[in-house]
């Protein structure tokens, strides 16, 4: 095998997640091009004419009651960002997770979504796109390692202004708090610390 198709090696510096503020938007925006690149391949949105992606709904997780936005670190290094709010049932929802690509399939994503999950016990209902088969994979294999197969799956349509012609979204619904917490199938996340 040649090394472009090597799995990277685990990393094992810290994980942590850095709540976000109004002095640290410009970095989440920058962040939210890339993320919206790396979407773009399954959701065919193209960038505007200036060469960036919308970011309106970025604005609401700095400001609005139940958003929450989070950058990821890998020790010293930004590898990322999760943005999270409350649905009207109740449960928290991700709303976008991103990770750089040069950290990617080294755990950084599983362990930053496992710190995520242990900051909010509860109920939670992460969407992802089926034909995004990475994202399928990850969000499934983290649920099992929170809650074993305490966890169901459900197709809800993508909520408008997306295009009609998307296929549905696949939710996971878990709950945290009723398996004893994240950290019951797995070892607990090194160097968590609250944002």
């Amino acid at each position: 095998m040649d090394s472009s198709q090597a799995t990277p090696e685990p990393v094992k510096q810290p994980v942590t997640l850095r709540a976000g503020n109004d002095e640290l938007r410009p970095t989440f925006e920058r962040l939210w091009q890339l993320y919206w690149h790396d979407l773009s391949e399954f959701r065919g949105v193209v960038p505007r004419p200036d060469g960036t992606y919308r970011s309106d709904r970025l604005a609401s997780y700095f400001g609005e009651p139940d958003h929450h936005a989070h950058l990821i670190h890998h020790g010293r290094d930004l590898a990322g960002f999760v943005l999270t709010r409350r649905l009207s049932e109740g449960a928290r929802s991700v709303y976008a997770f991103f990770v750089v690509r040069a950290l990617r399939r080294r755990g950084v994503g599983h362990r930053a979504a496992r710190e995520m999950l242990r900051l909010c016990p509860g109920p939670w209902a992460i969407a992802f796109q089926e034909e995004n088969p990475k994202a399928a994979r990850f969000w499934r294999q983290l649920a099992t390692d929170a809650v074993g197969a305490a966890w169901r799956e459900e197709r809800r349509p993508v909520p408008p202004p997306a295009p009609k012609h998307l296929p549905d979204d696949v939710w996971i619904l878990l709950d945290t708090s009723a398996a004893g917490g994240p950290g019951r199938n797995s070892q607990s996340v090194p160097g968590a610390a609250q944002g």
